[in-house]
């Protein structure tokens, strides 16, 4: 077989992680220590597989190891920032629709079980539902539509058999949501008592307590991790578990939770403090269940993204500086959202706001709707407050075409799963995407039949455009394409983008080698380099 550039580049980075960098910082490095970071509320389970929150990817991605992943040090994720995890080196076959991967040797999971190619075999088999275990929920199956099978050849070499050509399919499985799960174990002790074969072990959670998690002492990378363990305190009030953070409690708080309001007052009563503000590839959108009665009708739909100011939304929420976009993260955060100039010709980003309203109670006065006739609703949102506050405003913009709504707080746990089974009329809800490339994005938000397509959107012709860009190499065909779809998906309200957020995570300034993430929130909390200096 013919290796590629990634396999190339991603030689070169063992090498470097190997030599160059544990050269470099060897001598600084300090190993003991629990790290303590607080959390939002009790993650819904332990299996990474059958959730889409970070409330489980955050603390549990530590336990697991994927076949490749992203650079952990470098926030920006990008095919040129892949590097090998359990397997140690891949490529693609002359057809471009074999991907083969070649297996560690000599790593076993948590109970001493050794890891194989049968590993990587099973769990593939399980997102593509074609073992006899069932995974509860399979939120990332629609990222593989495109794969065929898994197989193995012998213990240490895996093939990925795709059915068409998918260059950015690596991507995939970089990312925090694309752990191998060991062949033993079922899919049900994974969600309360997780094995991988990660720097961490599980612990145990007790609900709106804690999770705990404990040094893996035959980590296969050695010397890593430094840590001795890693401990998630659940505070459901934020301002509490922000002011803990500040009077010293814990070392890192949770995964992207100061919004750009708190991070003010975190840095004037903890100016000591490290803040990383970033983009994360978390939109805030208006899901609108159009199989149920009367958002079946397109043009109540678009009323209702016309009625939205999503300048007020920026202004008041993030203080003017999260990003209007459509369904992709704009550069320079993102790779392939749309410019400004080019969302500005979306149909209904026009900044006249009162044009916009003045259309959509024309449309509603249409569909019988007015001042003596208004529409009664409930908006459902998570019951954490980066969901609850912005869905107060939503409320107040539908007030103006008619629409009365009643907002409908659901347990954060539960969130997920009830919006999966469209148990929903309107929705306030965060997306966060796995990984930055469209094939995520499309295919796992807006497919016919995906779980996450929580909408129930389905457009043959977008299903064909979705392949069409898939097949395509990076670059400005691709790029146009994506475009193209995009513009498409925001004007068919698919599931509107009000805002991308920008938040921040902060730490106190011993914890060392941590680094987060630009264009996701999933990807960087392996946390096998952090180590504490005190």
């Amino acid at each position: 077989m013919r290796k590629n550039f990634t396999t190339i580049a991603a030689a070169a980075a063992v090498l470097a992680l190997g030599l160059g960098f544990g050269a470099s910082v060897a001598e600084a490095q300090k190993s003991g220590g629990v790290l303590k970071l607080y959390h939002r509320g009790t993650p819904p389970s332990g299996s990474i597989h059958e959730e889409a929150t970070n409330s489980t990817i955050s603390p549990y991605m530590g336990v697991f190891n994927n076949l490749i992943m992203f650079d952990q040090h470098k926030p920006t994720n990008s095919a040129e920032t892949i590097i090998p995890d359990l397997a140690t080196e891949w490529s693609w076959d002359a057809s471009k629709t074999k991907l083969t991967f070649k297996l560690r040797s000599g790593v076993t999971f948590h109970d001493g079980k050794p890891f194989s190619s049968k590993d990587v075999v099973c769990t593939w088999n399980l997102i593509l539902g074609k073992s006899k275990p069932k995974l509860r929920k399979n939120p990332r199956k629609s990222w593989y539509t495109n794969l065929e099978s898994v197989t193995a050849n012998g213990d240490s070499e895996v093939t990925f058999n795709l059915k068409r050509k998918q260059p950015a399919f690596p991507m995939l499985l970089a990312s925090g949501y694309s752990p191998v799960y060991p062949c033993h174990v079922s899919p049900k002790k994974m969600r309360t008592n997780p094995i991988g074969t990660g720097p961490f072990k599980f612990v145990e959670l007790k609900q709106n307590e804690h999770v705990k998690f404990t040094k893996n002492e035959n980590y296969w990378k050695k010397g890593r991790p430094f840590l001795d363990g890693h401990e998630h305190t659940i505070i459901k009030s934020r301002s509490t578990r922000v002011l803990a953070f500040i009077a010293g409690k814990f070392d890192v708080t949770f995964n992207s939770d100061v919004s750009i309001p708190l991070l003010k007052d975190v840095k004037e009563q903890a100016p000591h403090v490290i803040c990383e503000k970033r983009a994360n590839n978390v939109s805030t959108n208006l899901i609108v269940n159009q199989k149920s009665a009367p958002f079946d009708t397109p043009a109540i739909r678009k009323a209702m993204v016309l009625t939205m100011d999503r300048d007020a939304f920026i202004k008041i929420l993030g203080h003017g500086q999260t990003i209007k976009s459509g369904a992709m993260l704009p550069p320079p955060n993102g790779v392939w959202g749309m410019t400004p100039e080019a969302l500005a010709k979306v149909a209904g980003y026009n900044p006249d706001v009162a044009a916009n309203r003045a259309e959509a109670r024309k449309i509603m006065e249409g569909l019988g709707y007015g001042p003596d006739k208004r529409l009664k609703i409930k908006v459902s949102t998570r019951n954490i407050s980066i969901y609850r506050d912005p869905a107060v405003i939503l409320i107040d913009h539908l007030k103006e075409i008619y629409i009365d709504a009643e907002l409908d707080t659901v347990e954060t746990s539960n969130w997920h799963a009830k919006v999966a089974r469209k148990d929903y009329q309107v929705g306030l809800n965060l997306t966060g995407i796995g990984v930055d490339d469209p094939d995520a994005m499309f295919y796992e938000n807006y497919a016919c039949g995906s779980q996450r397509n929580y909408t129930g959107y389905c457009k043959p012709e977008m299903m064909a455009l979705f392949e069409k860009q898939s097949m395509m190499d990076n670059g400005p065909e691709r790029l146009a394409l994506v475009w193209e779809i995009d513009k498409r998906l925001q004007e068919d309200a698919a599931r509107p983008i009000i805002f991308n957020r920008v938040s921040a995570t902060c730490f106190q300034p011993y914890v060392k080698g941590f680094t987060t993430m630009t264009n996701s929130v999933y990807n960087g909390w392996r946390l096998e380099d952090v180590w504490l200096d005190k």
